[in-house]
């Protein structure tokens, strides 16, 4: 298959404006007899929802939790980003577009990317118009501040919740169509396969989490708003719940995945305590606008503090090594977070950690509170120090925070073109669900901008081209493919609770973990790679023989639920490897330690690498097959990354 982004011709601040002109509408009696499915109810999903049945379509919104507010999307803390220039200080809707094109180290598409600045102007103004509580000025003007890899003032935020406020925004306007009838809802429901008919999406199937009754549901389309795939690794800042199985099973049944090794590394997360842990937890990039980041500038400093003979206050300046402000003076601390993140490791690795296992660093705002005050820095970013205080018992205020870079995002997704389709007709894929925006390295508060304007501002658009083509004759389960994949969906719960092996589901996704962080984490080797995808080969094999599922499946089983997720975790996990290993260079999040400059940054090869990498999947136990998407640049110039 030739991989047909559909970007539209023209100069790059009219394909938006004219690709909308040239779309196919549905009039709005017409809009009725059309049924959508979307699958996942965060901030992409409830969006998308509620504007979809605002138009007049009929809407079938899944989630797996007990209520759309519990979508992962409520967790983002520091702000969502938006070209407003209230600051006017030098920002515009092509310098955000260029900020995430640099930050993305030229791995994104030019047309989406662009489009994505422009929209992002409007999504402040719906969201302010549904309620979200955005901090403001003394003046009532909405308030702004910077994040890592831009030098404007462009994040909007509602202190360290915005998430939070963002998701109830969308939820309420969900909840409306809900009352109204239009969308119906369905929580505590999984999808278990993708259901196709003469090529096309034509509906899902799932399990009911509380009865385990398998179900089967048609519509037009079906839009997987779904979220990232960070939990392959175990220990990440994502809910523990986020998993990537519809995204794979759409994958297995011909939707192609691009990019699967761009996974990014968050640089301020509380450090792991032991192997108790089941997830991390994030503390906001906004805390580098006032946070200073530093270790001491001598291991025999650092060794003294881990074994508690020195504390943090004690160490005087000029035995401090602020490691991001000596080598960006430019950015500073506000370096994107790939730069962040690989720095920490590096004066980690050279013996320089301030926490008991050497994998920590401060975030010390002790100059902050000297210059501002303390209730200054309470106002900005209260919540965080109060949830840093209950999780590590130390008072924030008082002494420096501990940090270390954790898995966060993956930029990797299914493969989408302009319009968010995927390779197959009729399925769609939204927010991070997909590649589409970010290329190798997301920029901060840049999550929750692409979800709301895929859901809001793009996808009503795109939907309905494709549902105007296709007509409105009728569609029902009663299909024969239906059947088939509801038989195959209850064959795989069987296997898996036949096993009746020795281990649990969580020993198995702990050890694939391990693997990942270890070969596919911060940095990446041949060498490592190779041993990674031999590993996990073996750890998948032991899965299907030993595995211990506890239950049936005709009830509410957590143990069930885990072990589909954790199998798709090591498939995917394998995948990743693989593409990892393809990529000989390194470019944001993806870096090979064989690829980069004297100075340590990712060393891109743009001759042989400007491409998005999209699997295909062949079949079980088939390596997967590599088809490119070549990256054109017209409007910016690729260069070596500098945030000196």
């Amino acid at each position: 298959m030739i991989l047909d982004s559909k970007i539209p011709a023209g100069p790059l601040a009219e394909k938006w404006t004219k690709h909308k002109f040239n779309m196919k509408l549905v009039n709005p009696a017409n809009k009725r007899k059309y049924d959508v499915i979307v699958v996942g109810t965060g901030l992409a999903g409830a969006s998308a929802a509620a504007s979809l049945a605002e138009l007049g379509y009929n809407v079938k919104a899944f989630c797996f939790q007990d209520s759309p507010r519990r979508a992962h999307s409520i967790a983002a803390q520091g702000g969502i980003n938006a070209a407003k220039n209230y600051q006017n200080d030098g920002d515009s809707v092509f310098r955000l577009f260029y900020d995430t094109i640099k930050g993305g180290d030229y791995r994104a598409r030019e047309g989406n990317v662009y489009r994505l600045a422009e929209v992002s102007v409007n999504i402040i103004d719906q969201c302010v118009a549904q309620g979200v509580p955005f901090a403001r000025e003394y003046g009532g003007l909405l308030a702004n501040r910077s994040f890592g890899g831009a030098q404007v003032s462009r994040t909007f935020y509602a202190r360290g919740q915005t998430g939070q406020q963002l998701l109830l925004g969308a939820y309420s306007a969900l909840s409306r169509q809900v009352a109204n009838g239009k969308v119906k809802l369905y929580p505590r429901t999984e999808m278990m396969d993708v259901v196709k008919i003469d090529g096309h999406a034509r509906g899902i199937i799932t399990r009911n989490l509380i009865t385990g009754a398998i179900e089967k549901h048609a519509a037009h389309a079906v839009l997987l708003c779904t979220g990232g795939y960070g939990n392959v690794f175990f220990l990440s800042t994502n809910a523990m719940g986020s998993n990537v199985t519809a995204a794979w099973r759409a994958h297995k049944r011909g939707a192609y995945f691009a990019n699967p090794c761009y996974t990014q590394i968050h640089p301020t997360c509380i450090p792991v305590s032991g192997d108790h842990q089941s997830k991390l937890t994030l503390m906001s990039e906004s805390l580098r606008n006032d946070g200073r980041v530093w270790v001491p500038s001598t291991v025999e400093m650092a060794e003294k503090l881990r074994k508690g003979q020195i504390k943090a206050n004690d160490i005087p300046e000029n035995d401090r090594d602020y490691y991001l402000e000596r080598k960006y003076p430019s950015f500073g601390n506000l370096v994107p977070r790939d730069v962040a993140s690989r720095n920490a490791k590096y004066v980690c690795d050279e013996g320089r950690g301030v926490n008991e296992t050497g994998e920590a660093v401060f975030l010390d705002f002790r100059d902050a509170i000297k210059r501002d005050g303390e209730d200054t820095i309470r106002a900005r970013y209260g919540n965080l120090f109060d949830m840093y205080q209950q999780i590590t018992g130390e008072n924030p205020y008082q002494v420096p925070m501990m940090i270390y870079p954790a898995v966060h995002y993956t930029m990797g997704g299914l493969w989408v073109d302009y319009n968010l389709s995927t390779t197959i007709p009729g399925l769609y894929a939204l927010g991070e669900a997909n590649f589409s925006d970010h290329g190798a390295n997301r920029l901060g508060a840049s999550a929750l901008m692409q979800g709301l304007a895929d859901g809001y501002f793009v996808i009503p658009y795109t939907v309905g081209d494709y549902l105007a083509q296709i007509g409105p004759s009728p569609v029902n389960a009663d299909h024969p493919e239906f059947d088939k994949s509801i038989q195959e969906v209850k064959e795989r719960i069987q296997k898996l609770l036949s096993i009746k092996g020795s281990k649990t589901v969580d020993y198995f996704h702990k050890k694939l973990g391990k693997i990942m962080w270890n070969e596919c984490g911060m940095a990446r080797t041949a060498e490592g790679l190779k041993q990674a995808k031999a590993d996990i080969k073996a750890l998948r094999e032991e899965f299907w023989k030993d595995v211990k599922v506890l239950g049936e499946n005709e009830e509410l089983n957590q143990s069930l639920e885990k072990a589909h997720r954790v199998a798709d975790f090591l498939e995917l996990g394998e995948l990743m490897i693989d593409d990892a290993f393809n990529r000989e260079e390194s470019c944001g999040g993806h870096f090979r330690e064989e690829y980069q400059t004297p100075e340590g940054e990712a060393l891109r090869d743009d001759e042989n690498f400007a491409y998005v990498a999209a699997w295909k999947y062949l079949g079980e136990g088939q390596e997967e097959e590599l088809h490119k998407e070549p990256l054109e640049f017209e409007n910016v110039k690729l260069t070596q990354r500098s945030y000196k």
